[in-house]
């Protein structure tokens, strides 16, 4: 089983823009969930950020974006994308992210979108973001981070959901149960010439439950809502 970093740099970083239909496909739908928290500002922090699906719109937009990310080859992407525009691209870990910071400084927009939060190792982990958000929100600030309700899986082939396929390559991930996690299997075939491979990648997410999330963040000092979102997401919405 691959840890979070390795699975994407191994299999799902350089096929990700792929999976959500190409990059401006990917900005115009990072732009729509934008428009659904929006709060005025100049200074955004996007953990977790990717090739940029959030980052690109907030810096089009004329945010000064702190892009961070563990994948380097979708950080390179998220450079690239975003060239020209205000965007500082950090690779490391999102829980650290006050590394990147002055003493003083703080953010008016956090983000933490596309399922970042359950690729943590840990629950204790929650507890710990939260502070860390609510210490370095301005006045006025929103956290808004979205994540799958894996508390209620699918079961039998259910279990079996196709991502995306086209003439070239066709992406399937299987879900399997466990108390605190789900181990999610990718499977990968691209096609070369006539010929197909198969590459699979296994890696684990928390079953994190959304009220509990909610919970956490509304005892770190921020007011908190839970609500559904697109693409089969729930929404944390946290204000200082």
């Amino acid at each position: 089983m691959s840890s979070v970093t390795e699975h994407y740099e191994n299999l799902l970083a350089p096929v990700y823009t792929w999976m959500l239909g190409g990059p401006e496909a990917a900005f115009t739908q990072g732009q729509a969930d934008l428009a659904s928290v929006h709060r005025s500002g100049k200074f955004a922090i996007d953990l977790g950020a990717g090739f940029g699906m959030h980052t690109v719109p907030l810096a089009r937009a004329g945010w000064r974006v702190l892009a961070i990310d563990s994948s380097a080859t979708l950080l390179s992407q998220l450079s690239a994308f975003a060239q020209g525009l205000s965007v500082d691209a950090q690779c490391g870990d999102l829980l650290r992210f006050t590394e990147y910071l002055s003493a003083d400084e703080r953010a008016d927009l956090i983000l933490c979108m596309g399922d970042t939060l359950t690729h943590l190792e840990t629950p204790d982990a929650i507890p710990a973001l939260s502070r860390t958000v609510a210490a370095r929100l301005a006045p006025g600030g929103r956290f808004v981070a979205t994540f799958r309700d894996y508390t209620r899986l699918p079961s039998g082939e259910a279990r079996f959901i196709p991502v995306r396929a086209d003439e070239h390559r066709i992406l399937t991930c299987f879900l399997e149960e466990f108390d605190s996690f789900v181990q999610v299997h990718d499977l990968l075939h691209e096609r070369a010439g006539n010929t197909w491979g198969t590459r699979v990648s296994t890696y684990r997410k928390l079953r994190l439950a959304p009220e509990e999330v909610r919970q956490t963040f509304q005892a770190a000092g921020l007011q908190a809502t839970v609500e559904l979102a697109p693409r089969g997401m729930v929404r944390l919405v946290a204000d200082a």
